[in-house]
C-alpha cells in the first residue's frame, strides 16, 4: 500500500484518498482507479491504491488487501486501511458491500464509481434492495452518464444531493493516433493482415458481451478481418464460430498487455453488448482516432455519437451491426478525427480528475 496517507486526514491540503477496487486485472473500473490514483499523484495528493482480493489474470501492479473480496481478514484490513485516507473511492461493484461493511461506524467516507448500468446488475428485487441499501451508506456517488443518474435516482431513491456525473476517463498520451507507419507496425506485431480493413474487438469474452455477433457482423462484412483481443470462458466456442462463418478473417490475440497496440491496427472498434455503461474501450479508441460500430446499449451513445464519431446499432442484431461497421469503414477518416476530438474535450483523464479532486474534497470537509 506505501506509507503515502500515514499522515492522516487534515484540513487545507488535497484529501488522502484510497482507492479501492476489486482485483488487479486489466479491467475498465481497475483502469480508471489505476490512471486516477497516478494523477492525484502527480497533482502533489495523497493516493494509494488496494484491491479486495488477488487474481490469475492479475495484470495491474496493485496491492492485495486479503484472501477473498468478503473474507473478514480483507474486510479488517480495508478498514485500517481506510483510517489513513479522508475518502476511499470504490471502483465496480464488488467493492460496494465490502465499503459498506467494512466502513460501517468508521469516520472516513467512500464514495462509489457506478460504471455499469444498473438495471443489468442489480436486475432481481432481492439484489436490488442489498444493493440500494449499500448504496445509501455512500457519501456520495459518482456515475459516468447523465442517464445513470436517472436510473439510480429511480431504482434506489437515492437522493439528487448525493449523485454527481463524472465521465470515464482515459489518458490521451497512452493512445496517440496511428500514421500508415505506424499501423503497418502494430499490424506486423500483431500478425495481422498488412493490407485491408480489420476491426477489433478489446473485452472479456463473456457472455454479456456477445463477441459472437461481432463474429457474425464481419462475417456478413467482404474483406474486413477481425481482431479479437482479450480472453474468457468462450473462447473456444468463439473460434469455432469463426472457423465456421468467417474462415481465416478472425484472429484471436488473447490478451493483450498494451491495447494500444490493437487501436494502431484497427479501422474502427466493434463493440457488439448486450450492457454495457460507458466503456473504456470506447474512450481509448476514440483518443487513437479509431471510430466505433457499436450496439446502442447504457450510455454508448456518450462516446458513440451515431453519424458524427461513429454508427450505432441495435443490440443483438448481427445485420444491424455488419451495416453500421460498413458505414463506418466507408468514413473512416472523418469519423475518427472528430471522435478524437470529442473524447479530448470530454474523456481525457486531466479534465475528468478535476471532477473528481473537487468531488472528494467536497466529500472529505462535509
Amino acid at each position: 500500500m506505501g506509507d503515502e496517507l500515514d499522515a492522516g486526514p487534515q484540513v487545507g491540503r488535497l484529501p488522502a484518498v484510497l482507492h479501492l477496487v476489486t482485483d488487479p486485472r486489466r479491467r475498465g473500473a481497475q483502469l480508471l482507479a489505476h490512471d486516477l490514483h497516478r494523477e492525484m499523484s502527480a497533482r502533489a495528493g495523497a493516493s494509494a491504491i488496494a484491491a479486495l482480493a488477488p487474481h490469475p489474470d492479475g495484470a495491474l501492479d496493485i496491492p492485495v488487501l486479503g484472501p477473498k473480496r468478503y473474507a473478514r481478514a480483507t474486510l479488517r484490513a480495508l478498514r485500517r486501511a481506510a483510517r489513513r485516507a479522508d475518502v476511499v473511492v470504490a471502483h465496480g461493484s464488488s467493492t460496494l458491500p465490502a465499503c459498506a461493511a467494512a466502513l460501517l461506524g468508521a469516520r472516513t467516507p467512500f464514495v462509489y464509481v457506478n460504471i455499469g448500468d444498473p438495471r443489468h446488475w442489480a436486475g432481481s428485487g432481492t439484489r436490488r434492495l442489498r444493493v440500494g441499501a449499500a448504496l445509501h451508506r455512500a457519501a456520495a456517488v459518482a456515475a459516468i452518464s447523465p442517464g445513470a443518474v436517472g436510473v439510480l435516482r429511480e431504482c434506489f431513491r437515492l437522493p439528487e444531493r448525493r449523485l454527481t456525473v463524472i465521465p470515464n476517463a482515459r489518458r490521451a498520451d497512452r493512445f496517440p493516433p496511428a500514421d500508415p507507419a505506424g499501423r503497418r507496425a502494430a499490424r506486423e506485431a500483431l500478425g495481422l493482415p498488412p493490407d485491408g480493413a480489420v476491426a477489433a474487438v478489446v473485452g472479456a469474452l463473456a457472455p454479456e458481451k456477445r463477441v459472437d455477433l461481432a463474429v457474425e457482423a464481419v462475417a456478413r462484412s467482404e474483406g474486413v478481418h477481425l481482431a479479437v483481443a482479450g480472453a474468457g470462458p468462450l473462447r473456444e466456442r468463439l473460434e469455432a464460430l469463426a472457423a465456421e462463418s468467417a474462415p481465416g478473417r478472425v484472429t484471436f490475440l488473447g490478451n493483450v498487455d498494451e491495447p494500444g497496440t490493437v487501436y494502431r491496427a484497427a479501422d474502427v472498434l466493434l463493440l457488439s453488448s448486450d450492457s454495457e455503461g460507458v466503456p473504456g474501450v470506447l474512450v481509448e479508441a476514440a483518443l487513437a482516432a479509431v471510430p466505433a460500430a457499436a450496439t446502442d446499449v447504457g450510455w454508448v451513445g456518450d462516446v458513440v455519437v451515431d453519424g458524427r464519431t461513429g454508427a450505432l446499432a441495435e443490440p443483438g442484431d448481427a445485420d444491424a451491426l455488419a451495416a453500421a461497421l460498413e458505414r463506418v469503414l466507408a468514413d473512416r477518416e472523418a469519423l475518427g478525427a472528430a471522435a478524437r476530438e470529442h473524447a479530448l474535450e470530454r474523456f481525457e483523464l486531466s479534465v475528468v480528475a478535476d471532477a473528481w479532486q473537487e468531488l472528494l474534497a467536497r466529500v472529505a470537509h462535509r
